[in-house]
């Protein structure tokens, strides 16, 4: 009787371990930033990637609250008040959802973090919510969700791409006050 239950304990035990070797592994963790006089952004996001699938209108559904990568929800950090597709953005740290479509994306900034998804999102907690419109991309196809920041001098771009559909947020820096 003892060897039979030893027996059903040790090929429990070596199941469980076999079925978490198998389990895929998260998404790898991107952080991105740029720096303009005293202000400092950061995105820090995980990077899903393509794995031969659809993208938008698929495994990432129109018009649904997207967490804006994989795993926890992406989060947008400025170090001073910055303008953000020319809406005016205390500094602080948000987390950032994105609802996309064909043609247009609606960009979210919310001032709840550490969320796991977009699951737990409370749209009461939205600091800004603005769309841009949708850019696509012929030639070059993203295999992984990719964020950027592209700095020129006070102005900024923040270029979320996957697949072949991108956008572009304008981030406008403050001059220092002396």
């Amino acid at each position: 009787m003892r060897n039979g239950l030893l027996t059903c304990l040790l090929l429990s035990f070596f199941a469980a371990s076999a079925q978490d070797a198998v389990k895929p592994r998260p998404s790898p963790l991107a952080v991105v930033s740029s720096r303009y006089k005293d202000t400092y952004i950061k995105v820090t996001y995980s990077q899903p990637h393509k794995h031969g699938r659809q993208i938008f209108g698929g495994l990432v559904p129109y018009g649904q609250v997207w967490r804006t990568g994989a795993n926890e929800a992406t989060e947008l950090t400025v170090t001073r008040d910055v303008k953000i597709n020319g809406k005016d953005l205390r500094a602080g740290t948000y987390s950032m959802f994105t609802i996309p479509g064909k043609e247009s994306w609606t960009v979210i900034l919310n001032a709840e973090l550490g969320l796991w998804g977009a699951y737990n999102y409370n749209s009461k907690l939205d600091v800004l919510r603005f769309e841009v419109p949708v850019i696509p991309v012929s030639e070059f196809v993203y295999e992984a969700f990719t964020i950027l920041i592209d700095p020129r001098n006070s102005r900024a771009d923040l270029i979320l791409a996957w697949d072949k559909t991108k956008i572009s947020i304008p981030i406008q820096f403050q001059e220092p006050t002396q």
